[in-house]
């Protein structure tokens, strides 16, 4: 029997376009056995997903959160940790509290440039999630600035060094793997080639967050070519960590890609042995 397991997926409750419960029935309707619902600095979407979770699909709680390196967006993901955990729960709010305030500052400067856009606009996008630059690359795709809402990542709008780039808040990833084991949880550095904002993550840095207790690396995701995930394995092998993956989902965003990137069992089971904070949820 063949077990499909992607551990890497977004919602509505972050830079998704789909409910929770939604993402969940779109899992089990891709074949998954197994998904993690993984939305930014926050884990406000696991009631809901958990709500009406379809039979014979596993839930796996889970979490990216927002790191900063040198400079660099870094992005962790993390698994079975304890949600109550006051320190990292702490952290979370203070990332999520900044995204809030970079998002306005951002909005205002493209006023200034003339887009159009409103504070207005972009929150009703959102729709009650913690405003990120996805959902601005949205108003301006949908205010006619750009044609597709990635076109808003460039040096021209609201990429990395853009004109109306604005930094925020978030841990070195050090400091977020300390919180997320502390918390029971194992982490997982993700996309570390998919070459984001021009950087990729070096292979001296995955040295260094390995000695600082990484337990995985991203090596299957769709913005990874083969030559960068055969290099990422030869890694994680030479580094003891694990080698997972998924699809990096995002509903409409991606093109409902949830299923794409699977990862083997046996990897799987290695992120359950290493974990201590919450247990998988089977529907």
């Amino acid at each position: 029997m063949i077990v499909r397991i992607d551990l890497h997926t977004h919602s509505s409750v972050s830079d998704g376009t789909d409910p929770p419960a939604d993402v969940m029935r779109q899992a089990r309707a891709a074949g998954l056995d197994v998904v993690a619902l993984t939305d930014h600095d926050t884990v406000g979407g696991h009631r809901a997903a958990l709500g009406d979770l379809p039979d014979g699909l596993t839930f796996v709680p889970g979490m990216e959160m927002s790191c900063r390196l040198d400079g660099h967006s870094v992005h962790m993901l993390a698994y079975l940790f304890d949600p109550k955990d006051p320190e990292l729960a702490g952290e979370c709010d203070r990332i999520r509290n900044d995204r809030v305030r970079r998002a306005e500052a951002m909005v205002t400067k493209l006023a200034e440039l003339g887009t159009g856009i409103t504070w207005e606009q972009v929150t009703d996008i959102a729709g009650g999630a913690v405003v990120g630059r996805p959902h601005i690359a949205r108003a301006l795709a949908s205010g006619g600035v750009v044609g597709k809402p990635a076109g808003a990542f460039t040096k021209e709008w609201i990429g990395m060094g853009g004109r109306a780039y604005v930094g925020r808040y978030a841990p070195d990833p050090a400091r977020a793997i300390a919180l997320i084991r502390a918390a029971g949880g194992v982490s997982v550095l993700a996309h570390p080639r998919s070459g984001r904002d021009s950087w990729t993550v070096p292979d001296d840095v995955l040295a260094g967050l390995a000695e600082a207790g990484l337990t995985g690396v991203e090596v299957h995701h769709p913005d990874q070519d083969s030559s960068a995930r055969t290099r990422l394995q030869h890694v994680a092998d030479e580094l003891g960590l694990v080698a997972s993956g998924g699809s990096d989902d995002h509903g409409a965003f991606t093109g409902h890609r949830i299923g794409c990137e699977t990862i083997l069992p046996e990897q799987y089971e290695q992120l359950l042995d290493r974990s201590t904070g919450a247990v998988p949820v089977h529907g």
